[in-house]
């Protein structure tokens, strides 16, 4: 809905832009409840399991509220979840099926509930749970129950090791996770003993993930699974369009869920040459989930993969490699090449300032407005020159129209060989002022997905991520708008009614359709518009003489 409101904001003020110089020229733009408006969640359906039937895994214990710097495991002997701790995050693994249960990233404020964001979906299933294929038969690990094998895990402070004995002495599994505390991944080793046939490892993804955001709504269109295969790129598809069983064939290189800022993604080990068989998606009778699947098949029984649950930030995806920053591509598919490269410019211009000049976002996105004008001032008074040449051509354009009005085809060439002569080119004075375009169109793609404006308060803005509640910079940007109109309205002493029309229409439609955006895009624009306002009165100027010089 914002994308397509956006096109059309785009198209109008290109249009007034191309119009205007074309046919209009001068003379003659830690408890989380569960939310009101949450997703209802179905758990994934999974084949009967060969152990016994050990009913739901355990609801999480709630978490301490002690944080260290460096990942600590705490384990009750009578726990049902063993806690991993470090300033980032806080993930649970449930001894129910040593499946991740739980995960809290610390740095990261909900707005629908008290505490830090939490990915899981309270009540719902985990964030990833595994099951062992043999042939048609299926050992599903949520129905079987781990206890803690310190041995395993080597004494490594931030490693958890489970292990699962079948009371026959049929088989063993032993799950290992190997957290990092300055990263939001985890490496996992799944060992199995001997189960009488081929083994394939079946990875299930959570079906949807907890609505963190205050407009609920943003993370439901969000919500999509993605995968990376080696053959056929970077796929994504909306949870809310798995209506039928999907299947993505491999090998693929990660598997993700996503929704408007997180993210829960499988990936293979760099150290295993095993990726990913492909990825199974089931529709579930509630909207915005799907059942995911995805199959790994292993050596000697064990099998390797890495865990991300986290934060989209682009640069933790970028060190992660194998396109994993590409998860939430910005920009309609068919201009991403093109979007995404001027992107990540712009959020590193973004970025640094804010690093290196140690001001927040929202002063940030000031001064970059004024550096763009700054920038772009030798090409716009390149446009207004063109401008004021069609000023001074006016006389023999009429003398042309006149002469030729009832021969078109003559009228156009005499019209390119007076343009030739002169060495005047029609779309000088309006394509130096389309370059800002491009800046504002990636601006509103970094606003809809970029978690690093999240939560960033300005002024009496609370978050430049969301709308302005007072709406004063969508009206601050009309009248910018307004302004930079009116003053080239005052430099024609005899306008055309469209012309007026524009004046006052563009900033109407334009506040109405800006409305609802990110405030933090408004207070680039609205800057960007103001900063450009001493050049217009420098064109104004530059008119005016053109005018008496013609007069």
């Amino acid at each position: 809905m914002d994308t397509g409101r956006f096109l059309l904001a785009v198209v109008l003020m290109i249009g007034v832009i191309i119009v205007t110089n074309l046919l209009f020229p001068p003379i003659p733009s830690q408890d989380p409840a569960v939310p009101a408006d949450s997703v209802q969640v179905v758990d994934t359906a999974v084949p009967p399991a060969a152990g016994p039937d050990l009913g739901q895994a355990p609801a999480p214990a709630p978490p301490d509220a002690d944080i260290d710097t460096v990942a600590r495991v705490d384990a009750v002997p009578e726990a049902d979840t063993v806690w991993v701790e470090s300033e980032l995050y806080r993930y649970g693994i449930s001894t129910a099926g040593a499946s991740l249960v739980s995960a809290r990233l610390e740095q990261y404020k909900s707005f629908t509930r008290e505490g830090p964001v939490e990915l899981a979906v309270p009540d719902g299933p985990p964030l990833a749970a595994m099951s062992i294929q043999v042939g048609e038969n299926a050992l599903d690990l949520r129905r079987l129950i781990f206890v803690l094998d310190t041995a395993a895990a080597g004494g490594a402070e931030s490693a958890v090791a489970l292990r699962h004995s079948d009371p026959a002495g049929r088989f063993t599994v032993l799950v290992r996770y190997d957290f990092d505390p300055q990263h939001y991944l985890a490496h996992v080793r799944v060992e199995v003993s001997e189960l009488g046939g081929e083994e394939i490892l079946l990875l299930h993804l959570p079906s949807t993930l907890a609505i963190n955001e205050i407009r609920p709504e943003e993370d439901h269109r969000a919500l999509a699974y993605v995968v990376n295969g080696t053959r056929t790129g970077i796929r994504s598809v909306p949870l809310d369009d798995v209506d039928s069983r999907r299947v993505e064939e491999g090998p693929l290189t990660w598997i993700a869920l996503k929704n408007k800022y997180f993210l829960v993604a499988a990936l293979n080990d760099p150290g295993v040459e095993a990726p990913f068989g492909g990825l199974i998606a089931e529709p579930l009778a509630a909207r915005y989930s799907a059942g995911l699947t995805a199959t790994l098949t292993g050596r000697a029984n064990v099998f390797s993969f890495r865990l991300y649950m986290g934060p989209q930030e682009y640069s933790r995806l970028s060190s992660i490699g194998d396109d994993l920053a590409d998860v939430n591509p910005y920009g309609w598919k068919i201009f991403r090449p093109i979007i995404r490269p001027f992107a990540h410019m712009v959020l590193w211009a973004l970025d640094g300032m804010h690093d290196v000049l140690g001001i927040g976002y929202g002063w940030v996105l000031i001064l970059f407005g004024v550096l763009v004008r700054i920038a772009l001032w030798p090409l716009n008074s390149k446009a207004m020159r063109s401008q004021l040449k069609t000023m001074e051509l006016q006389p023999l354009l009429k003398e042309i129209q006149t002469k030729y009005k009832n021969e078109p085809e003559k009228l156009q060439r005499e019209m390119v060989r007076l343009y030739k002569e002169e060495g005047f080119n029609p779309l000088g004075g309006c394509l130096p002022l389309l370059l800002p375009w491009p800046i504002l169109i990636t601006l509103f793609f970094v606003f809809q997905s970029t978690i690093a404006f999240r939560g960033q308060g300005f002024l009496w803005l609370p978050d430049l991520s969301q709308p302005d509640p007072l709406y004063i910079l969508p009206l601050l940007m009309g009248a910018s708008i307004f302004a930079l109109q009116w003053l080239n309205l005052r430099v024609n002493p005899d306008p055309t009614p469209q012309m007026k029309m524009l004046t006052y229409f563009m900033p109407i439609m334009l506040v109405v359709l800006f409305l609802n955006f990110a405030s933090g895009l408004n207070l680039y624009y609205a800057t960007s518009n103001v900063a450009s306002l001493p050049q217009q009165l420098q064109i104004m100027s530059e008119r005016k003489k053109v005018r008496r010089r013609m007069a």
